[in-house]
């Protein structure tokens, strides 16, 4: 599970029982929902919620950096939870699922010095793609 209602707390973030539902709808490992998704989800628990206040809610946790969006080939933009856990992702070409991966090594780290073209490196951005076995099949 992420850690996001927590981090919220320890920040102070006001969880309005609106936001306390798009947190919890967005908390979880592999949890990377659309903005419609993310509505459809909170309104199973919280009926009267608008979609103005889940997207709302979503820019906010953007903007704190608590939540980063992840786009992909002009899919609607998800919403990934594990925004201070270094990880990549593995996305489906086919119906767009999109995992956290762990790979070992440090991209940063193994872009040549003579590629790097005088950068002082950051960070890097690796995004795995294929297809998901419900998909393959």
């Amino acid at each position: 599970m992420s850690d996001l209602l927590e981090r919220l707390r320890a920040r102070g973030w006001r969880l309005t029982s609106q936001r306390r539902v798009v947190a919890e709808v967005l908390d979880g490992d592999h949890v990377h929902l659309t903005a419609d998704e993310v509505h459809a989800r909170a309104t199973e628990r919280l009926p009267e919620i608008s979609r103005a206040t889940v997207y709302n809610a979503l820019g906010e946790l953007v903007s704190l950096g608590e939540v980063t969006e992840v786009s992909t080939d002009g899919r609607a933009k998800r919403y990934d939870p594990n925004a201070h856990r270094p990880h990549q992702h593995l996305i489906c070409t086919g119906c767009g699922t999109i995992r956290d991966v762990h790979p070992a090594g440090d991209p940063v780290a193994d872009l040549p010095a003579e590629q790097r073209f005088g950068f002082t490196v950051s960070g890097a951005e690796v995004t795995y793609r294929g297809l998901c076995p419900s998909c393959a099949g």
